[in-house]
């Protein structure tokens, strides 16, 4: 054993003082008794306290002396040579993904649990001019507590760490525990995991030594992979789930259903090992909006399900409203056809003579028209505009229609094939900076999309009586999806939910003054309304949220939204026992170094013990004095 601070033990000495004081003589008011019977012991207490006299067994001086010991060992700070995970400056990474809330330990907690232990374990034996910066992994790493020696503030920094129900983004975090290790000499970068660190296998050569606490024992866990509703035109709305084993051994599950917060159905099924389930409902009721799936065990099954956080999901009815379009055009029947057929459109013919109507609408579509006066608050989708507005400018026609091409990348193409569609002639359009070109032919853009003013505007810059495109499947494809990236059926759109962590574009209206998101806790959010499309990311709990969107403090409209794990990298909880880093194998690691454990804790809580029995010592016998002691009249000698 050894001292990191020895010079403390010269507090050894105030022992000396401690020790004189107790042989000193005690001074004592003088009393005068009625009976001399008491004088003998008068006398035996003026012999014990003669000074300098030699010193009585006494309790209160041996313990006050082991106080002192107790403390003078602390401050020296006594320990031994241990091994360790590392040494030097530590990143260390402690994964705090979904996948750690699992309960396989050996004594039923989780594997975060162990995660801390172990990082208490590497904080036990740093040793003289280790550092230690904490790193918490989840979707979004933060540096918890940065580069320390100070152990107290590091195990309550660990002690005060959560797990996330989210994935991790090990990409992120090493990248994070790079940058912070840049000017170090020696690091070593340690990660506590249960070893899913998915894309961040295939990072370039990470600097330092790199170390790799497992933790985790099982791979059993059953979790809802897919939840989604759907309505064709004219049918019943259908559900679609999935069920996935993530375990080794075939497992009974219960699978429930509830619509609207009541209990719908429930069904028991047996899902393969490493398989997964397919269950589709067509019974759903009319009109439903939310739906709730859970997992549950039977009573007599011997397979557990270590993971809780992916046995329930949740999704919102898609079509919960319609979209309500208005059609201004001289007469052309491929676009009222088009709009006719496709599903939550609801389209209003306009006459080109009158102006518009005063009523609002989600969608303008302008066909070879334009409005007198001001445009109207809403989307708007050009075709062939006849004349400049304030978001373009129209010049002359060009018949420059060779060479077609299309930015496949972008989701309003989707599934777009424009390889066979001919085009006579169509406009210059200029001015318009804030639009996308999606189809370019070589004397200008055929079609031009993008945000303006707080709205999405689309720009056909050419007559659909002079091409072949209202002929081909072509059409009521891209219609489709020009409609759905105009204004959604609310002021979200998220049909088929999102995974925890993932943003969601919120676009409220123009009358909206604030938009406020409630939580699946119930507590709310509130973003500012300005003119771009708003963004919400705080989605790391599973459930379901609402988004408000207000006027003043009126709702003028609501929709919910469903955030689900559906995470295979968290649900398939087995423990990986080697990582794959840097193209480097990285097994568990074993403590190969030299750390210190010290003892000073221990030495400061045995003073503190010490120290209550010597308190009630003392006054145990103060109170014995005052027990025993004669109820006499006394009084003073005054002379």
């Amino acid at each position: 054993m050894s001292f990191l601070t020895p010079l403390a033990l010269i507090g050894a000495a105030l022992a000396i003082p401690i020790i004189l004081l107790y042989m000193l003589r005690l001074r004592r008011r003088e009393v005068v008794v009625s009976s001399t019977f008491l004088w003998q012991q008068v006398v035996q207490d003026s012999e014990a306290n003669t000074p300098w006299q030699r010193l009585r067994r006494n309790i209160l001086l041996f313990l006050q002396l082991l106080i002192l010991a107790f403390l003078v060992f602390a401050l020296a700070r006594p320990f031994i040579v241990v091994p360790a995970v590392s040494t030097g400056q530590i990143e260390l990474l402690v994964d705090a993904s979904a996948s750690m809330n699992a309960t396989d330990m050996s004594d039923g907690s989780a594997r975060f649990d162990e995660a801390k232990r172990q990082a208490l374990s590497i904080v036990d034996t740093l040793g003289a001019g280790d550092t230690i910066t904490l790193i918490r992994v989840s979707d979004v790493p933060e540096v918890v507590l940065p580069a320390s020696d100070d152990r107290v503030a590091l195990r309550a920094a660990i002690n005060g760490l959560q797990p996330s129900q989210t994935e991790a983004d090990w990409t992120a975090a090493l990248t994070l525990a790079t940058a912070d290790a840049a000017n170090a000499q020696s690091v070593s970068i340690v990660l506590i995991s249960d070893g899913g660190l998915g894309e961040a296998a295939g990072l370039p050569a990470v600097p330092g030594e790199i170390r790799y606490v497992p933790v985790g024992q099982s791979d059993s866990n059953l979790a809802i992979t897919a939840l989604a509703t759907r309505a064709l035109p004219g049918g019943a709305p259908q559900l679609f789930a999935q069920v996935t084993n993530y375990g080794g051994q075939d497992a009974d599950v219960i699978f429930t259903l509830r619509v609207d917060g009541d209990l719908f159905t429930a069904r028991r099924y047996m899902v393969p090992a490493r398989s997964s389930l397919p269950l589709v409902s067509a019974a759903l009721p009319e009109g439903f909006q939310i739906v709730q799936a859970g997992l549950t065990r039977p009573n007599d099954s011997t397979v557990p399900d270590y993971l809780a956080q992916d046995n329930t999901a949740w999704a919102v009815a898609a079509n919960l409203g319609t979209r309500r379009a208005l059609v201004m055009t001289p007469g052309n029947r491929f676009l009222t056809q088009v709009l006719r057929s496709l599903p939550g459109i609801e389209a209003f013919q306009g006459d080109i003579n009158r102006p518009l109507p005063a009523e609002p609408y989600d969608l303008y579509l302008f066909d070879s028209w334009l409005p007198p006066g001001d445009l109207p608050d809403g989307d708007i989708l050009f075709i062939n505009p006849p004349a400049s507005t304030p978001l373009f400018t129209v010049g002359a026609d060009s018949t420059e229609t060779g060479n077609i091409s299309i930015r496949r990348d972008d989701p309003r193409l989707a599934f777009v094939d424009f390889g066979s569609v001919n085009v006579l002639k169509f406009k210059r359009i200029g001015g318009a900076a804030w639009a996308d070109t999606l189809i370019e032919a070589d004397g200008g853009p055929l079609l031009l999309a993008g945000e303006v003013d707080g709205r999405q505007v689309a720009i056909l810059t050419f007559d659909l009586h002079e091409s072949d495109l209202p002929l081909q499947i072509t059409w009521p494809v891209l219609v489709a999806n020009l409609l759905e990236w105009f204004t959604p059926q609310s002021a979200i759109n998220a049909p088929d939910g999102l995974r925890v962590g993932d943003s969601l574009p919120v676009r409220p209206p123009f009358e909206a003054t604030s938009v406020r998101v409630t939580l699946p806790n119930g507590t709310a959010r509130s973003l500012e309304v300005g003119r771009e499309t708003l963004v919400f990311a705080d989605t790391d709990q599973p459930g379901i949220y609402r988004v408000d969107i207000l006027n003043g403090s009126t709702v003028i409209q609501s929709a919910p939204f469903a955030v689900n794990l559906f995470a295979p990298g968290e649900s398939n909880i087995a423990p990986q026992p080697t990582i794959t880093l840097s193209g480097a194998t990285i097994t568990p690691t074993a403590r190969e170094e030299v750390g210190q454990r010290e003892f000073w804790p221990l030495a400061a809580l045995l003073a503190l013990l010490v120290l209550l029995v010597e308190w009630v010592v003392y006054h145990r016998r103060l109170q014995v004095r005052t027990v025993f002691r004669p109820t006499l009249r006394r009084r003073e000698v005054t002379g």
